[in-house]
């Protein structure tokens, strides 16, 4: 089943809408198990990109149905969408960019005889231009080459949306050269932008009849002025826009708003950044936020979901109040383990889980305690993990946990430091603060933790022997010093090998006649996943190789292992 699950209504109804229930997504064929994102328009389109880079259309009232990939399309690593157009980028060693959707104010960088582009077309004009980000305004498409700094751009450039005063408007159809020295850039469903610039400061343009770029006045801006803020911007987590509205996200969960009090809910509208009252007086901390034209909405680390603006009923005269959703069903439980969420303005929202296969597969051993070696309140748990991951003796840890905290308390730490997940939010960062780890969903991954544990003779419990055969054809032997719980979670064949190790142990020499570089790429993924290939690697050997690893090493049979040897290859 995938993982994204909707709340709201899929049937296409604007009136009365209800959203009790937070229901999974069946619409997507069955190899589709992981969706990465989701967009939107204002004409009911909705794109979804998987995991296994494909595309996704449909539209509300369509769900029913079984949806097909886009065709025709190489596999794409981000999507993006303005008021009525699509762009995307793919995934490949020189991605290219692609449009589709309205083409009126020529926002999709190409002329066409009609104002309606019906699929995804190359944006031939990109080719040569090395994109690595992508990024819509209502009427307008950025493009940045983050390696020169250089933002390009095309479509509307009424009101400064493009950040330039001298674009003649018979070329605003071409792709321009915009800004130099761009590090970031950030749009939405908005006529207004915001580019983060190497010298490490806030610039925005556009549209501002409503305060929406935080200047102080509501006058449009033509070209790219800095913004003042209270915090610092490299404290910026996520910046979104809805129509009238600029929000942004801190790193440390604060939520601050600029623009019209229909979606600010301030009483009036706001010409400066301002934190919003309803979280920073009970320190709720916001986990994501997402906007469509005139929705806004928010999930909180306690796993609550608040709206502000059109959802529900659209007939309600209180869009501009932001309110909590009440569901029929147990709300905090279903979204355990989902961190993002996306809106539309079609009475619809999406909550994703983005959990890696690593923690999908170290949650077995929350349940099984494959090799566990110590117990904390007689739950059994591994040693050296809880160490890596809290940075403080098992002892001092054991202390403190059992002295300090409840059961289920304790259970839900365990959750984090083996699945990056957070159950009760609140609680689990009072513990992680108390030894020292601020932010631990932005600044402790699990696979950089796992890291520090790789290969590493000190801390490994077991040493696998892998024959190497050189150039001369002279049969060596190399170590491979590993954590029996680490492979064991990840790997069927490992677990059997270590569960009956006695009658397998002169199979520990075997490992299919895989070359050493093999075995340690492979173990370096099922510490991290991710594949340390270099310029170095025998790419078109180890490929071929890699052919059978998920069969042949009984891992985790939704993991794109080829793909992901793709783009690792590429980096």
């Amino acid at each position: 089943m995938s993982n994204i699950k909707s709340l709201g209504d899929l049937t296409g109804r604007t009136k009365q809408t209800k959203y009790e229930n937070l229901d999974p997504i069946k619409t997507f064929p069955e190899e589709v198990t992981k969706i990465v994102d989701v967009v939107a328009d204002y004409d009911k389109n909705i794109v979804f990109l998987s995991s296994e880079g494909k595309l996704y259309q449909t539209m509300p009232g369509k769900f029913h149905e079984k949806l097909k990939a886009l065709e025709n399309l190489p596999p794409m690593k981000s999507i993006a969408s303005g008021y009525f157009h699509f762009i995307a980028l793919s995934n490949e060693e020189k991605p290219r960019a692609y449009g589709w959707g309205d083409n009126e104010n020529k926002q999709l960088g190409f002329i066409t005889n009609n104002d309606d582009v019906q699929k995804p077309t190359l944006i031939e004009s990109l080719k040569e231009k090395n994109i690595d980000k992508i990024s819509c305004g209502g009427y307008c498409s950025f493009f940045l080459n983050k390696t020169t700094n250089v933002l390009f751009g095309c479509g509307d450039t009424s009101n400064g949306m493009l950040g330039k005063t001298e674009i003649k408007e018979d070329n605003y159809a071409k792709i321009q050269k915009l800004h130099e020295n761009v590090a970031n850039v950030f749009g939405g469903h908005s006529q207004h932008t915001f580019i983060i610039k190497t010298d490490g400061k806030l610039y925005g343009f556009g549209f501002n009849n409503f305060g929406e770029l935080g200047l102080g006045h509501k006058k449009p801006i033509f070209k790219p002025t800095q913004i003042k803020l209270e915090f610092p911007v490299e404290d910026i987590s996520k910046i979104i826009f809805a129509s009238q509205l600029t929000s942004i996200l801190t790193n440390d969960g604060k939520l601050y708003v600029t623009g019209s009090n229909q979606l600010t809910g301030f009483g009036s509208d706001l010409t400066e950044f301002t934190q919003y009252p309803q979280f920073k007086n009970n320190n709720t901390i916001i986990q994501e936020i997402d906007c469509g034209y005139e929705l806004f909405a928010i999930l909180t680390q306690d796993n609550e979901i608040w709206v502000q603006g059109i959802f529900g009923d659209s007939n309600s005269d209180n869009s501009s109040v932001i309110r909590k959703i009440q569901t029929g069903n147990n709300l905090t439980n279903d979204l355990s383990s989902y961190n993002q969420i996306k809106c539309c303005d079609q009475n619809l929202i999406f909550i994703l889980e983005s959990n890696s296969y690593l923690s999908q597969d170290l949650e077995k051993l929350l349940k099984n305690r494959y090799f566990s070696d110590c117990n904390i309140q007689d739950i059994p748990v591994h040693k050296i993990l809880i160490e890596t991951r809290i940075g403080k003796t098992f002892d001092l840890i054991k202390k403190y946990l059992e002295s300090n905290c409840k059961l289920n308390e304790i259970q839900d730490l365990l959750k984090w430091i083996y699945c990056d997940q957070m159950i009760n939010f609140k609680r689990t960062n009072e513990i992680l603060n108390h030894f020292g780890i601020q932010n631990a969903q932005k600044t402790k991954l699990l696979k950089n933790d796992l890291k520090q544990l790789l290969f590493d003779e000190q801390t490994s419990d077991f040493k696998i022997v892998v024959k190497n055969e050189d150039d001369d054809e002279e049969e060596d032997e190399e170590e491979l010093y590993i954590h029996k719980f680490i492979l064991a979670a990840r790997s069927g064949l490992f677990l059997n090998m270590f569960q009956n190790l006695e009658e397998n142990l002169q199979k520990v020499k075997d490992y299919s006649g895989k070359s050493l570089e093999t075995i340690e790429l492979l173990i370096s993924f099922l510490y991290t996943d991710e594949l340390p290939i270099t310029a170095d690697t025998d790419q078109e050997f180890i490929k071929e190789e890699f052919e059978d690893i998920v069969e042949y090493y009984q891992l985790n049979r939704t993991i794109p292992m080829m793909d992901i040897f793709e783009k690792c290859s590429k980096i």
